[in-house]
C-alpha cells in the first residue's frame, strides 16, 4: 500500500453547502492526518476524470469568489426547487400537448435563467483551480476512499480506470435508506442511489461506514445482492463522527429572533434537521399537540433548511395557532446561532424514522444538552442509556417523556449526559484513515476486477 488517497470532489465543487454528509466531509478533510499507520493521506479530488491533490478545501477568501460562491449556491438550491416544482406540473398535467408546452418552457427557462449564468460562475471559479489543487499521478497500490456523496458524480469511468491501474477502493457508506425506505425520496434519487450501490457493489474492495449499525446493514445488502461467497472477499468497517460545528464564529452573529426565544425562561425543545419526510416532523407536531393540551409551557423550535416533500409539514407550521407563541422554525440558522441553540436549550427531540448516525444527537450531547430520540438501533448505539427514548407508533410516548422532565426538572434517561464522552472530528478523521490502513493491510491480495473498459 502507498497512499491513502481521500476524495472530497462535491464539497470541493460546492464549499458552502452544510448538510449532514457536506459538515461530515468538510471536517474529515481538515483533520486529515498527514499519515496513518505509515501510510500517507492525500485529501484528493476527481475533475474531468483525473487525480488533483487538495491545498485549499473551500475558495481562497476574497470577497469577490466569496460572493459569486454564494451566489451560485442559491441559484442552484432556486434551480432544484424549479425542478421539482415543474416535476409536480408534469405529474399533473395529462394532455400531451400541454405536457409537452410545459418542457419546452421548462428547458428554455431552466438554461436562460439558471443555466447561463452557473456556467458564468463555473468558469470564474475555475480560474481558482490552480490555487486550490495541483494534479496527482496515481500509484500501484494506492487506495482511493470515496469519502463524498459520489452517487451523483460523473467520475465513475474515471475511478474503474484507476481500479484497472492498481489502485484500491473503499466507499464510504452513510446509509442505505433510499434502499430500504424509498418512500422518503424522490424517484428519480432513489434510482441513481440504486444504480450508484450497484456500481460500488461491483467496484469497491472494502467499506467503511459510519456506524456498527450501518456497516452490518451494507454486509447484508451485499449478501442479498451477491452472495455470502463474494461478499466474504470484501471488507467491513467503520468509523464515528465528530462534533464540533466547524462553521462556528465569533464573528457571526446570532439571529435576533432566536435570541428572543431563548430570553423566554419556559424550557426549549430542539429539533436540528432537514425538513423532509424521514425526520418525522409530523410526529413531533403530534406529540407536542398532545403536551400543549394537557398544559405544558414547553416549547419546540424546529431548526433545518426545506428539503423535499414537506409542503404540508410547513403549511400545518404556518397555520399553526402556537407559531411564535410555543411554536417556532428557522430555516437559515449560521453554526453561531446553532452553538447558541445548543447551549440554551433544554433538550434535543430527533423522531427519526431511520438514521445511518444522527450528527445532532452528538453535537447536541457533547454539549452537555440532553437528548430524546426514537426507540432505533442506531441511536442505542450513539446515546447508550444516556438519551431517552420513545414509541414512533405512538406520540403520546414522547408527550409523556415532555411533561416528565418539565413537571420534575429530572432528564427521563437512566444516566446522567454529563457521564457521556465522545470524540472529535480529528479523532474521527483518524479513526477513517487508521481502519482503512489496516484493513487493506490485512485483506488478502484481492484479484483486480476487469471492467468492460479495461484492456
Amino acid at each position: 500500500m502507498t497512499r491513502l488517497l481521500v476524495e472530497c470532489t462535491h464539497v470541493f465543487k460546492h464549499p458552502k453547502v452544510n448538510s449532514g454528509i457536506q459538515r461530515v466531509v468538510r471536517n474529515v478533510i481538515k483533520q486529515l492526518p498527514s499519515s496513518a499507520e505509515g501510510v500517507e493521506c492525500v485529501p484528493v479530488i476527481v475533475l474531468r476524470g483525473q487525480l488533483y491533490r487538495v491545498q485549499h478545501l473551500a475558495p481562497l477568501d476574497t470577497p469577490l469568489f466569496n460572493a459569486l460562491a454564494s451566489f451560485g449556491e442559491r441559484l442552484e438550491r432556486m434551480a432544484h426547487r424549479f425542478g421539482q416544482w415543474h416535476q409536480r406540473l408534469d405529474a399533473q398535467c395529462t394532455a400531451k400537448l400541454a405536457r409537452r408546452s410545459l418542457y419546452v418552457s421548462y428547458r428554455l427557462t431552466a438554461f436562460g435563467v439558471f443555466g447561463l449564468p452557473l456556467r458564468f460562475i463555473g468558469a470564474i471559479n475555475r480560474t481558482q483551480l490552480p490555487k486550490r489543487c495541483s494534479p496527482l499521478q496515481h500509484q500501484t497500490g494506492d487506495q482511493l476512499v470515496l469519502l463524498d456523496s459520489s452517487w451523483h458524480s460523473d467520475f465513475f469511468m474515471a475511478v474503474e480506470r484507476l481500479k484497472c491501474e492498481g489502485v484500491g477502493i473503499i466507499a464510504v457508506i452513510y446509509d442505505l435508506i433510499p434502499l430500504t425506505h424509498p418512500q422518503f425520496y424522490d424517484t428519480r434519487l432513489v434510482r441513481v442511489f440504486s444504480e450508484w450501490f450497484d456500481w460500488i457493489t461491483r467496484t469497491a474492495d472494502g467499506y467503511m461506514a459510519i456506524s456498527a449499525t450501518v456497516r452490518d446493514q451494507v454486509r447484508e445488502e451485499l449478501q442479498r445482492r451477491i452472495g455470502a461467497e463474494r461478499t466474504d472477499k470484501h471488507w467491513f468497517d467503520y468509523f464515528h463522527l465528530g462534533s464540533e460545528l466547524d462553521l462556528h464564529s465569533a464573528k457571526a452573529t446570532v439571529a435576533a429572533s432566536l435570541q428572543r426565544l431563548f430570553a423566554n425562561p419556559e424550557p426549549v425543545f430542539l429539533m436540528v434537521s432537514t425538513i423532509e419526510p424521514r425526520k418525522n416532523h409530523e410526529y413531533l407536531l403530534d406529540a407536542f399537540d398532545r403536551a400543549w393540551a394537557t398544559g405544558s409551557t414547553a416549547r419546540l423550535c424546529i431548526a433545518g433548511r426545506i428539503g423535499w416533500k414537506c409542503d404540508a409539514l410547513l403549511a400545518r407550521v404556518r397555520n399553526h395557532p402556537e407559531l411564535n407563541r410555543r411554536l417556532f422554525m428557522f430555516n437559515d440558522l449560521n453554526d453561531t446561532s446553532l452553538e447558541h441553540a445548543y447551549a440554551h436549550a433544554s433538550a434535543l427531540v430527533f423522531p427519526s424514522f431511520v438514521e445511518g448516525f444522527g450528527l445532532p444527537l452528538v453535537e447536541a450531547m457533547q454539549r452537555g444538552l440532553p437528548a430524546m430520540g426514537s426507540d432505533i438501533a442506531v441511536f442505542r448505539e450513539i446515546g447508550g442509556e444516556f438519551m431517552a427514548y420513545f414509541d414512533l407508533q405512538e406520540p403520546q410516548s414522547l408527550a409523556d417523556l415532555i411533561n416528565t422532565f418539565q413537571r420534575s426538572g429530572q432528564f427521563p434517561a437512566a444516566r446522567d449526559v454529563a457521564d457521556w464522552q465522545w470524540i472529535g472530528w480529528r479523532e474521527a478523521s483518524a479513526q477513517l484513515a487508521e481502519r482503512s490502513v489496516r484493513n487493506v493491510q490485512q485483506a488478502p491480495a484481492a484479484q483486480a476486477r476487469r471492467h468492460a473498459h479495461c484492456p
